[in-house]
């Protein structure tokens, strides 16, 4: 079957159909198949069958018709398979002493076709359009029959489009080249970073692979150092709560824990309250992993867990800083518990957050991280739980009587609510119905009765219930309240806390 007709549709073929295939002087040299991504896969009297991994480069078709002088049908093979097999013959040729520098060789054949122009264009245009949507995570996924492109836009992921099973391999590849990991290591876990300059924009972007059963899992999570971080007053906080916040910010010592699952904004509460703070006439310093957001004034740290700086080791050295405000990422186990305690005890204000459903329960958290009771207690001055959920479109939203349903949760919850809202779609808010994100909070302050209803260790339902008399309002009583002020819906509070 001859190649000679221009207009015909090249036939896709795998490597393993010809096997064996050329070899020694019947075959290309291996720095010219490197350099074109083609191989003599058959060769007979009268013709030859080449694997081309281009079949749109004509010019190179061409050539290699004049070369061989003979009938020459052209089939198309997969980048990946390509490579696999160039560095089979790279480590069968070059024996078993050299094992090491065959696979140098290979891990080079790979990069030389993870930095092909079409796959360098795709990955940038993958995490261009991503940047560009207001993106948080971007993940790019291996299937049985494609790749998937998904971006995770104010909470929700949203598929944004396909990648050809053949291209992912070299895509995954040039993802592992810009984060400086292995791309010969398909089988275990990675985690890297790397740096994405858009415009006047400088992106740190945090990568994480992982193998799954067709292949690769890899998400590229976005953090915008240059970016202008919300205000609380942006984050959606009532007025009540505001002036609540503001009061713990001026707090000499003492404990102050945000809550909540990943990915609901406890960090970006707390650098709000940060800049609340005088840092001026007073020594701040945050230990962050990473550090999202440049604060004036404020001295940063992040955490490299690779040379030894985790938070409980970071936090012993900050104690020797003088520092007045502390700022701990995170309070992931007992070492850093302790010291965070420790240096609540002793005149510092600490700032930081645990993984908690709600506000009460950091009480037992703290606890089985080994933490007294008597110093839960002294140290505790308040925990905000909270959650993230999206705004209704302000520029589509319409009027809607609320169902029975949400009257009777309306009822219950002690709010006025005769109109609720829902987003029709349109361009402004790219027909979501939605556009941002505010916080749905709750917060307990801790005072005498609690210290020591926390201190005899009474049940969490006995402390919920004094709170609740003071005036506490649940995560769910918060949502009502912005559901009925036009600012969500039902389906986020349903979607991020719960409906009974």
């Amino acid at each position: 079957m001859s190649e000679r007709g221009r207009g015909r549709t090249i036939q896709k073929v795998s490597i393993g159909d010809f096997l064996p295939l050329p070899e020694g002087k019947a075959q290309f040299p291996l720095e010219y198949m490197q350099a074109n991504s083609v191989i003599k896969l058959r060769e007979e009297e009268g013709s030859v069958v080449i694997g081309v991994c281009d079949s749109a480069d004509p010019a190179l078709k061409e050539s290699l018709r004049a070369f061989h002088r003979k009938d020459v049908v052209f089939r198309e093979i997969d980048h990946s398979e390509l490579a696999v097999h160039l560095g089979r013959m790279i480590s069968s040729s070059s024996g078993s002493p050299s094992t090491a520098r065959s696979r140098e060789e290979e891990k080079l054949l790979l990069d030389k076709l993870a930095n092909d122009a079409p796959v360098v264009n795709l990955v940038n245009g993958i995490l261009i359009e991503g940047i560009r949507a207001g993106a948080s995570d971007i993940h790019v996924e291996a299937f049985k029959d494609q790749g998937c492109i998904r971006t995770r836009v104010d909470g929700v992921l949203r598929r944004a489009g396909v990648i050809e099973r053949e291209l992912f391999p070299a895509v995954s590849s040039r993802i592992k080249i810009m984060a400086n990991l292995n791309i010969m290591e398909r089988r275990l876990p990675q985690d890297g970073r790397l740096t994405v300059h858009l415009d006047s924009d400088v992106l740190d972007v945090r990568v994480s692979i992982m193998p799954i059963a067709d292949g690769e899992s890899i998400v590229l999570r976005l953090f915008n150092r240059e970016s202008a971080p919300l205000t609380l007053e942006e984050l959606g906080f009532s007025k009540e709560h505001l002036a609540a916040l503001r009061r713990l910010s001026r707090l000499p010592h003492g404990l102050v824990l945000a809550t909540g699952p990943t990915g609901s904004g406890k960090t970006t509460t707390l650098n709000a309250i940060l800049r609340t703070i005088d840092a001026a006439s007073r020594k701040v310093i945050t230990i962050e992993d990473p550090i999202e957001y440049l604060l004036k004034d404020i001295d940063q740290v992040q955490t490299n867990d690779k040379i030894g700086l985790t938070f409980d080791s970071i936090l012993r050295r900050v104690l020797r800083q003088d520092p007045d405000v502390i700022m701990v990422g995170e309070i992931r186990d007992t070492e850093t518990a302790e010291l965070a305690v420790r240096a609540a005890l002793t005149g510092h204000l600490v700032l930081s957050t645990l993984h908690t459903n709600d506000s009460i329960s950091s009480v037992t958290r703290l606890r089985n991280m080994k933490v007294p009771p008597y110093l839960i207690a002294a140290v505790v001055r308040a925990v905000l739980a909270q959650r993230l959920v999206r705004r209704i479109c302000r520029a589509c939203r319409k009027r809607v009587r609320p169902n029975p349903l949400q009257r009777l949760l309306f009822e219950q919850a002690g709010v006025n609510a005769p109109w609720v809202y829902q987003g029709t779609g349109c361009d402004a808010c790219d027909s979501t119905g939605y556009r941002g994100r505010l916080a749905v909070v709750e917060l307990f302050t801790s005072d005498a009765r609690v210290e020591q209803m926390i201190m005899t260790e009474q049940p969490l339902a006995e402390i919920s219930t004094y709170l609740a008399g003071r005036g506490m309002k649940p995560l769910l009583a918060d949502g009502l309240a912005k559901i009925a002020g036009g600012e969500t819906s039902f389906e986020e509070i349903e979607r991020t806390v719960w409906l009974p």
